[in-house]
């Protein structure tokens, strides 16, 4: 059973900046890729960014991409979201996953955590 648990989520003013943790834990985990994705009210949940354990590559959505920073943190299972120039758009809730590749697609990703809420304020 592996358990992921995000942190860093709140409320901050369009412009503004906010980081987001992740961290993975089980006997059995041994992950090649983490992502976060978003889910804003009454939309599907979408891709954000992913990274891999196998390569330094990063992979970005465009509405994210130049702004948002993706980066594996100093402990296996753990990864990091550096949110800058924060739009209203951004709203919404952030996941955390886990799996084999570092994949756009959500049902490439067998482990998520329960989410953490990100609001930006105009």
């Amino acid at each position: 059973q592996v358990t992921l648990v995000e942190s860093g989520g709140g409320l901050v003013q369009a412009g503004g900046s906010l980081r987001l943790f992740c961290a993975a834990s089980g006997r059995t985990f041994s992950p090649v890729a983490m992502a976060w994705f978003r889910q804003a009210p009454g939309k599907e949940r979408e891709f954000v960014a992913a990274c891999s354990w196998k390569s330094s590559n990063t992979y970005y959505s465009d509405s994210v991409k130049g702004r948002f920073i993706i980066s594996r943190g100093n402990a296996k299972g753990t990864v990091y979201l550096q949110m800058n120039s924060l739009k209203p758009e951004d709203t919404a809730i952030y996941y955390c996953a886990a799996g084999r590749v570092p994949a756009r697609d959500r049902n490439e990703y067998d482990n998520w955590g329960q989410g953490t809420q990100v609001t930006v304020s105009s």
